[in-house]
């Protein structure tokens, strides 16, 4: 058994699988979104978002201090957990790239129909949250179409994905080898 095995100094193993990574991000609905302030301090905000084809889309309106902070400096992150998920806990992905601001129409109108009507917003049953019970679609882009909201468009270039259910494999293991290595002692 490796070093890495029996301890958690290097979690490289435990990575999720592309496949599952990809299933964690369709299915997350909320994500931390972070940027730099002037002071090049991190700082992030649980936000709703959609993906598509790789991107994960956000919305805000212009006087958020983020929308600043990107247009100053589009370097952020993008951080998914499956808690909540049909996933259950412990997997994550983390996302390091660059944001850029959509005041287009067009952009606007498409993100909030698919934010609308697609994934956890709409799409899916949400038990407990006041929010989507019940949403509009139609009514609940009417109420994000307003002139001071922006689209926001985050595209990874690097991944750090997590997989809690592979960790949790490994320490039963090592648990297992530490009972044999000390009953071996004790015999």
């Amino acid at each position: 058994m490796s070093d890495q095995s029996v301890n958690y100094d290097d979690v490289k193993q435990y990575r999720l699988s592309p496949e599952r990574e990809q299933e964690l991000v369709m299915m997350g609905g909320e994500c931390v979104f972070i940027w730099a302030n002037k002071e090049g301090h991190p700082i992030g905000v649980i936000t709703a978002y959609v993906p598509i084809d790789g991107k994960i889309w956000m919305t805000a309106t212009r006087e958020r201090v983020r929308i600043k902070a990107i247009a100053r400096d589009p370097r952020s992150s993008v951080v998914i957990t499956s808690k909540g998920t049909p996933m259950g806990g412990g997997k994550t992905v983390t996302y390091k790239g660059t944001t850029k601001i959509h005041d287009d129409e067009k952009t606007k109108n498409w993100y909030y129909n698919l934010m609308a009507r697609g994934m956890k917003m709409a799409g899916e049953a949400d038990d407990g949250n006041a929010f989507t019970a019940g949403l509009d679609p139609d009514m609940f882009v009417r109420f994000l179409d307003t002139p001071e909201r922006i689209v926001l468009e985050f595209t990874p270039e690097m991944s750090i994905p997590f997989d809690g259910d592979k960790m949790a494999e490994g320490t039963a293991s090592a648990y297992a080898q530490f009972a044999a290595e000390d009953a071996a002692k004790e015999g």
